[in-house]
């Protein structure tokens, strides 16, 4: 004996059910909804991936040039790989802010209603911020380019570092993932985030060789996850990249991503089922 189709079925017009969205499907359609919240806030992402990135690189060749190098021509070579790294850092918050505003204004509520693979959005959304860090590191190599920076490797060097300063990025960004999951406040996000970012950047070999710094700060500065992609990307741009510092900073950033990635799946997996 046949089943009476249930009323919300018969209200849809259908005899049955449809099917689960797969994985993948989801994952696209999560990356096109994140793709329409970027149109809609275009002049905020041209300030992230082309202004800052512009006026920061600007600020330390021009005003801290001098002072490092003897010349800002000097030190820009030795500056921009790791203004690569510099300026995708401070944008990895943003990954964090986009889920936790999704949970502030209730969509998270919504998405967890609904039968499809849920990592999907927060897939999606770290999807959709690779384009904005892609576009921040082609601004700042594209002004470097221009002032006078020339990369020892060719286009090939630019290129494998610009790959490693990509994953550099999606690694960190599941820390601030898994904080956008957990934290009360979007404020509290962004304190949290920048008291934690700041001291890792500016500890770091960016700005500065370790091999001017006393040893055991240097010691301390060379194993910072910022001087590890920082001083792979100046290896691979300028040729000059040792095998020990790449495969390094490859297992650091992997153990990152791993990790991070891992808790905040199960996190998110976590509050769908509270």
């Amino acid at each position: 004996m046949n089943r009476m189709p249930s009323r919300v079925l018969t209200t849809m017009n259908v005899d049955e059910r449809p099917k689960r969205a797969s994985a993948m499907h989801a994952v696209s359609t999560f990356i096109w909804r994140s793709w329409r919240k970027t149109i809609g806030r275009i002049h905020f992402l041209a300030i992230d991936s082309v202004v800052f990135p512009a006026i920061f690189l600007l600020i330390f060749t021009y005003l801290f040039g001098g002072a490092i190098s003897g010349s800002p021509g000097d030190y820009l070579q030795f500056l921009l790989p790791g203004m690569l790294v510099y300026t995708v850092t401070t944008m990895t918050v943003y990954i964090g802010i986009g889920i936790k505003t999704d949970i502030e204004r209730g969509v998270f509520n919504r998405f967890r209603t609904l039968p499809f693979w849920q990592p999907a959005a927060m897939i999606g959304t770290m999807a959709i911020h690779l384009l904005s860090f892609a576009a921040a590191i082609l601004t700042t190599f594209g002004l470097g380019l221009l002032l006078g920076f020339r990369p020892e490797a060719g286009i090939a060097g630019f290129l494998l570092a610009f790959a490693l300063v990509m994953f550099y990025a999606f690694s960190l960004s599941w820390i601030f993932a898994c904080i956008g999951i957990v934290v009360k406040k979007t404020e509290t996000l962004t304190t949290m985030s920048y008291i934690a970012l700041y001291p890792l950047m500016f500890t770091s070999n960016v700005f500065a060789d370790t091999s001017t710094m006393p040893d055991w700060l240097g010691r301390i500065v060379a194993y910072n996850p910022v001087s590890l992609a920082s001083a792979a990307a100046r290896g691979l741009m300028h040729g000059t990249s040792k095998v020990s510092v790449l495969i390094t900073s490859l297992a650091v950033l992997g153990l990152i991503m791993f990790v991070f990635m891992t808790l905040a799946f199960w996190l998110y997996r976590r509050k769908t089922n509270e």
